[in-house]
């Protein structure tokens, strides 16, 4: 892993049209996945990001300051790293940049409201998404998800997964990563693009070609799961890592399923009960 950004890194983070993640850490330590396409390389050892709709990550990184990151650009090539967030700001060069930007500049409804000031800690790649162990992984993630599903269901009542949630997750152009909290207390990003349901509680994948990172992972940890489509429908789901659900698969046992796609940012699962409002 470098401690810098070089040339190519910082005019690949510079598109808005990328997969940009960010992963956090909520209060109990558990991993939290954003979609944070204005992820930009600020010089050799920054990394910004604009802020135009608030949703959970960004108090998370103010309270537990280290974080994972992630970008994929359009011709799949692969950056990871990790992060220390310092400061935000609503003002100054990085501002105004932001706000010139056409997504930004000819939006409406929002533009970006504040930017966020982190610390390179670390980078990796870029690397080729590898395809050939991608496409092989998904086959044989969906010969065994059958049988898993068919194994027991999660603790609860077998429904994290909403039918809308399912058709994200199992959409066949979805990007699944997959997020735990490492050794160095960072949280990681794992793509497992291979991934699926089995059941409406669980999520399973055949290692691939990440086995290495994932064998990492303790059974039992908090893991996060970020699913999305090209229609940019996104969801986070949470739970239990299971290394061994049988048929080759790890998967994780679901707690908790959060919908990540603005505007309107929310816990899904457990359900959250209604409030009723009235006029003081």
């Amino acid at each position: 892993m470098r401690d810098s950004f070089d040339e190519r890194d910082i005019t690949a983070f510079e598109p808005a049209e990328k997969v940009g993640l960010v992963a956090t850490m909520n209060d109990a330590g558990e991993p939290h996945v954003s979609l944070l396409t204005t992820l930009s390389a600020l010089g050799p050892r920054g990394i910004t990001l604009g802020e135009f709709s608030r949703g959970l990550s960004k108090e998370f990184m103010r309270r537990r300051p280290r974080v994972g990151f992630l970008v994929m650009s359009l011709d799949r090539k692969l950056w990871r790293g990790r992060a220390i967030w310092k400061r935000s700001a609503k003002e100054g060069s990085e501002y105004v940049k932001y706000n010139r930007q056409p997504m930004f500049r000819y939006n409406t409804y929002f533009g970006i409201n504040t930017v966020h000031y982190l610390d390179l800690a670390g980078v990796e790649g870029p690397a080729a998404l590898p395809m050939g162990g991608i496409v092989l992984a998904t086959l044989a993630t969906a010969l065994g998800a059958g049988f898993v599903g068919r194994r027991g269901l999660a603790p609860g009542d077998g429904s994290v997964l909403p039918p809308c949630a399912l058709g994200v997750l199992d959409a066949m152009a979805s990007l699944n990563f997959l997020a735990f909290v490492d050794g160095e207390g960072f949280p990681r990003l794992v793509p497992v693009i291979q991934a699926r349901s089995a059941g409406a509680s669980r999520i399973v994948f055949s290692p691939g070609p990440w086995g290495s990172e994932l064998r990492e992972i303790d059974e039992g940890a908090s893991t996060a799961l970020f699913s999305m489509n090209l229609g940019m429908e996104s969801l986070l789901a949470r739970g239990s890592y299971r290394a061994s659900m049988g048929g080759g698969l790890a998967g994780i046992d679901l707690e908790y399923l959060y919908n990540s796609a603005p505007p309107c940012h929310g816990q899904v699962y457990p359900r959250v009960p209604l409030e009723s409002l009235s006029e003081a």
